[in-house]
């Protein structure tokens, strides 16, 4: 278990991380690249929600952590959640004040560290990560957020998993994370992953031009860099599907 110490260490450097970026129109949807990442990552949460039997979100409480400036808790509601039964954590302060802003108000957004949640246990049904993961470097906090998103997590509820398992030479603040790791997180869990989103420096090359050849080149798994996928808790022996 992390100290009090390294929590608070590796929650300012990732603060300072955030601070030192500059990504400029790289997340707008005007940005081509970042708009068919998008839509096809919808595509893909909406058919896991579906697969899964979440469908529909009416009555479904939802929790995301990294919720940042709330694209996703937005994308909730346009689903069918309804906007008091989603919460969103995010460490950093002026991303929850920008999440707040846009967000309906019924919404419970508040800043936290997802290594040491205030929330009680066995509360949502779904539990949604996207790229939080990868961007913590100390193995025993990346525990800990597991246990917590467990703990949180209804018997019976989804863990909804999206990061990248490539690491990226140009960041050295982040770290990819495996399929192995993922298994070594959540032991005892049943998971179901399958690679997914076309390379993003390919789509950027790629997707002012041409969609069309974007949906051909995201269907060669070797040019996908995220897993998407599904974890169950206390479901016996882990599985996997997909590439």
């Amino acid at each position: 278990m992390p100290t009090a110490d390294s929590l608070k260490a590796e929650e300012a450097r990732i603060q300072q991380a955030y601070a030192r970026r500059r990504t400029g129109d790289l997340y707008s949807r005007f940005n081509p690249a970042h708009l068919f990442i998008v839509q096809q990552r919808e595509q893909r949460y909406l058919e896991l929600l579906l697969r899964h039997g979440c469908a529909p979100l009416d009555s479904k409480k939802i929790l995301e952590i990294g919720c940042g400036t709330g694209d996703n808790l937005r994308d909730f509601v346009k689903w069918g959640a309804r906007p008091e039964n989603v919460t969103g954590v995010d460490l950093l302060s002026d991303r929850v004040a920008e999440a707040v802003h846009r967000c309906p108000r019924e919404m419970h957004i508040q800043r936290g560290n997802a290594a040491n949640l205030e929330l009680p246990s066995s509360q949502f049904d779904l539990v949604w990560q996207s790229t939080v993961f990868t961007s913590v470097l100390e193995p025993p906090i990346k525990r800990q957020i597991a246990s917590e998103l467990l703990r949180v997590l209804k018997p019976d509820g989804l863990i909804i998993w999206y990061d990248f398992y490539m690491n990226n030479p140009r960041n050295p603040d982040v770290r990819g994370i495996g399929r192995r790791e993922i298994y070594d997180l959540f032991p005892g869990c049943q998971i179901r992953l399958q690679r997914t989103t076309l390379a993003p420096p390919i789509a950027r090359l790629v997707a002012p031009y041409s969609w069309l050849l974007c949906y051909m080149l995201e269907r060669m798994p070797l040019l996908r860099t995220h897993y998407i996928g599904v974890i169950r808790k206390n479901a016996g022996r882990p599985g996997s599907v997909g590439q």
